[in-house]
């Protein structure tokens, strides 16, 4: 891509999600995702109502008052987006590929971040890790990200999202809050330890894209498929109803079974249509964790 179409595009991308991130999701972000304890801040004197376990016995006995310590959440975070780049991505029906979605969702947890003063890092993965990009701070951080999210190009097509939750768990050392962002097309045995592990020692989230017309196969006659990651073409007759009726129920056994194992190693995730505005989506997820 030519570096002024690059920019124009980066600075597109910029005005939408950083408008969303600040006007919508900065409260939810900062309500949902915790920081890593309570700190001390001040004392002052003591109120109605105040925790007497928080008395500053020094300074009331220097005042001959109580007076309390006042404690504030150590808010900064480092926050990590695991972004599948697999040639799935770049399955689409209808206004947007998969990567598109994927992309915007990326660049406004990015900017959600940095509001809240917390560090940003991506790990790119196909079935290898393709780039690691640590956890930083600041705008220029940011829009980086975002150029590499519009132009970067896997060297791989296939996937391996247990190679890259095993990565995130070896190569950040401190807890952080990890987005698994992926269509979830992997049937690696696997996978549910490492997202098991993975979040004993981090808190992830998964967020998964999906295209509609994934869900079932419309009946038009014959069609060519080509598998977007091994480059294998079949051929499919989606005329025949018993054919549809397989498909179909492969793909609600896939989506329970994702469903399943997200709720057995107590990772909180969202399903996120193509087709809809992930707006809502994204606020309900932070809505249900800030509840926790």
């Amino acid at each position: 891509m030519e570096t002024t179409d690059l920019l124009k595009k980066v600075r597109k991308i910029e005005i939408k999600t950083r408008g969303l991130s600040r006007n919508i999701f900065a409260g939810e972000y900062h309500s949902a995702f915790k920081g890593r304890g309570m700190a001390f801040s001040e004392v002052r004197e003591y109120q109605f109502g105040d925790d007497i376990r928080n008395i500053d016995w020094n300074v009331t006995a220097r005042y001959s008052h109580p007076y309390v310590k006042i404690f504030e959440e150590e808010r900064e975070l480092t926050v990590m987006l695991l972004i599948d780049v697999s040639g799935s991505r770049d399955f689409g029906s209808f206004e947007k590929f998969k990567k598109n979605v994927i992309t915007e969702l990326s660049a406004i947890l990015s900017f959600s971040a940095i509001q809240n003063n917390d560090k940003i890092g991506v790990i790119f993965f196909s079935n290898t890790i393709e780039k690691f990009i640590p956890p930083k701070k600041g705008k220029s951080h940011i829009l980086r990200i975002i150029r590499e999210l519009i132009d970067f190009n896997p060297e791989h097509s296939e996937t391996d999202i247990t190679g890259a939750v095993r990565y995130l768990t070896n190569a950040i050392k401190k807890r952080c809050t990890a987005f698994v962002i992926s269509d979830f097309i992997d049937d690696n045995p696997a996978l549910e330890q490492s997202l098991s592990i993975a979040n004993n020692k981090h808190d992830l989230v998964a967020l998964k894209i999906y295209d509609e017309r994934e869900t079932e196969l419309p009946p038009i006659g014959m069609l060519k498929f080509k598998d977007a990651e091994t480059g294998e073409y079949v051929w499919v007759d989606s005329s025949s109803r018993r054919t549809r009726k397989i498909y179909s129920k492969w793909w609600q056994d896939h989506a329970q079974k994702m469903d399943v194992m997200f709720k057995k190693c107590g990772v909180d995730y969202v399903s996120i249509n193509t087709r809809e505005d992930y707006v809502r989506s994204l606020m309900t997820l932070f809505q249900k964790r800030a509840l926790k």
